[in-house]
């Protein structure tokens, strides 16, 4: 931008010198006085004549008259002796001019101007011509059009992870192949397909893929490129987009972030009728209204599903609704592969290990695990990713990367040991936890230490003991901190920050609390509608509200004393546990499994 700002100044300030020239070579000459040339003879017998330019058709030049220089002209006459008279005269100066066409005088004094008007179209008009067209322009698509020739094509083999919805797209992608073969027995294209999952599930790659294996024009956009600042811009790009896949049809149209615009009508504070909801509802219209859109297919990603319009969500726009889920093992094994394609792995990066100690992380999360592993072996100058690289990386992606310049004081050190061990040592004796992996007092992120727990297998439901146990965990370092040390720190803030969250959720939507009952007592997640929401109160009285905050109180009690209880009776192993963390930073799980049965470490 600035470059460009830059450029222009030259050219106007190049435009300013050309117009100050021209205004100079149109000046007005200065006054000649035409004198006969008889009297031009005696003025050069005389002396008076300083200075003559004779040309074929005029005679020009400066005498003297009493001490001032005048300028004449003369028609010449035939005079072959005028060179002879000046030189006796001595004229200082005469000389002769070229004789002049009237072409050569219509340029000599149209080119000036000509020059003017050509510098004056370019800076000026030629600007004004394209501020109208990119005015005009704001109604256009600004969809990109993928190309497979000039782009890596993405195919299902680039995709892991989620077997069941490839083999919902799959039948999109024989659609697009091959319609005939569905429309012979009545069967109709879908006319859209809504994506949903969590951040980082692969959505888009899925989209990508379905174009890549149909081998069709793929549309690509987000859906925040179609709301301006301008009144009914939105729908006139939705429109330009359609417009833009019927001619390339069959086609498919990818729309990423869709809650941008899909967003529940009439939804935020006060309603009304804005660009917002003047863009959806151009996007139901073109999706199912009259005119058939034969050929083409929305593809829709977004996160939260929840908060979708239900126009949009019916049968006939987006008739199939795809979940795509976090992968479970074998999925993240499958992922792990396609990502460690382009990386040189070692004899022992079992990638079987990185993924059963990955539950809970998504595609991207695995990229991420495989890029950083990658990135810490070239740094320690090793010719391939081994396993502890691979270890490395799962916790830089969870906790963050190490902060060796954190140095904290021995009687620090030691209270954060103690609380890490208070959580280590409780999970290990309480059953239906998960196993713990690692332990550091190294600080990591915001945290000065951490404890690793991974699971041995994916799980899907969670029994109330489980959850009871895992809130023991939770609190398990402060009451470390409070049984040793007599006192607290600050350093448990996020235990009970999520302790009290997970006890707010067992108590409010998992109905675990004796006293509530089964009732689910969350509140939806929608936007707030003046007159609506705010007359309404919270779904409950006051008396259940605090019966609510009594229960979660409750179980967070009662987890804090099974956590203290436990240390108390395992005393010796919390101290002997702490003393080696102190020591060595980091302890792992065997390390633990030794000192809790008795056996010298």
């Amino acid at each position: 931008m600035e470059n460009k700002n830059a450029k222009q100044l030259v050219l106007w300030g190049l435009a300013f010198i050309f117009v100050i020239l021209v205004f100079q070579n149109m000046k007005t000459p200065p006054l000649e006085k035409e004198i006969p040339y008889s009297e031009f003879k005696s003025k050069v017998k005389a002396g008076e004549v300083t200075q003559v330019r004779v040309r074929a058709d005029l005679i020009r030049g400066e005498y003297k008259d009493g001490g001032q220089s005048r300028r004449f002209k003369t028609l010449p006459m035939p005079d072959l002796k005028l060179v002879e008279d000046m030189e006796s005269a001595k004229v200082p100066h005469f000389q002769g001019e070229p004789d002049r066409s009237w072409v050569t005088s219509l340029i000599m004094n149209l080119g000036w101007i000509v020059l003017f008007f050509a510098r004056w179209y370019v800076l000026v008009v030629r600007q004004v011509q394209v501020g109208g067209k990119q005015a005009l322009s704001f109604g256009r698509s600004r969809a990109k059009m993928v190309d497979d020739k000039k782009a890596k094509k993405t195919t299902f083999a680039d995709v892991a992870g989620c077997d069941e919805s490839k083999e919902e797209l799959q039948e999109v992608v024989e659609f697009l192949k091959s319609p005939d073969k569905f429309q012979k027995l009545g069967g109709k294209m879908p006319r859209g397909v809504l994506l949903f999952g969590a951040p980082g599930t692969g959505k888009t790659l899925l989209a990508r893929a379905v174009a890549g294996e149909a081998g069709v024009p793929f549309f690509m956009a987000s859906a925040s490129e179609f709301v301006e600042m301008f009144v009914g811009v939105g729908a006139s790009r939705v429109r330009d987009l359609f417009d833009q896949a019927k001619k390339a049809a069959p086609s498919v149209i990818f729309v990423d972030e869709l809650d941008a615009v899909g967003r529940h009508r009439f939804a935020g504070i006060g309603g009304g009728h804005d660009e917002r909801e003047q863009t959806l509802n151009q996007l139901l219209i073109e999706l199912d209204g009259f005119e058939q859109n034969q050929g083409i297919i929305l593809i829709a990603a977004t996160n939260r599903p929840d908060v979708i319009d239900p126009a949009l969500l019916r049968p006939g726009r987006f008739d199939r609704q795809i979940f795509i889920p976090v992968p479970h093992l074998k999925g993240r094994e499958e992922i792990l592969r396609v990502h460690a394609k382009a990386v040189k792995l070692g004899p022992d990066a079992d990638l079987s290990i990185v993924a059963r100690r990955t539950v809970g992380f998504s595609g991207a999360d695995l990229a991420n695990v495989i890029n950083e592993a990658a990135l810490l072996a070239a740094r320690r100058g090793k010719e391939a990713v081994d396993l502890s690289d691979l270890e490395e990386s799962i916790e830089r992606v969870m906790a963050g990367p190490k902060k060796r310049s954190n140095l904290m004081s021995d009687h620090e050190k030691k209270i954060v040991a103690y609380h890490e061990c208070g959580h280590a040592l409780v999970a290990k004796l309480l059953p239906h936890t998960d196993p713990v992996h690692k332990v550091s007092i190294v600080s990591r992120g915001h945290a000065l230490g951490y404890t690793l727990q991974l699971p041995k297998e994916d799980k899907y439901l969670t029994t109330r003991t489980e959850m009871n146990n895992r809130l023991a965990v939770l609190l398990g370092g402060r009451s470390a901190e409070e049984m040793v040390f007599s006192d607290v720190t600050s350093g448990a803030a996020d235990d009970l920050a999520k302790a009290t969250a997970f006890a707010s959720k067992m108590v409010m939507e998992f109905g675990m609390s004796e006293r509530l009952g089964a009732l689910s007592l969350k509140k939806p997640d929608q936007e707030i509608f003046l007159g609506r929401d705010i007359a309404q109160k919270g779904g409950y009285s006051e008396r259940t509200a605090e019966i609510i905050d009594e229960e979660v109180k409750r179980i967070v009690d009662e987890a804090q004393a099974k956590a203290r209880d436990l240390l108390q009776k395992n005393k010796k192993i919390l101290d002997d546990l702490a003393a080696k963390l102190f020591d060595s930073e980091v302890i792992s799980g065997e390390d633990i499994d030794v000192i809790v049965q008795g056996a010298p470490a």
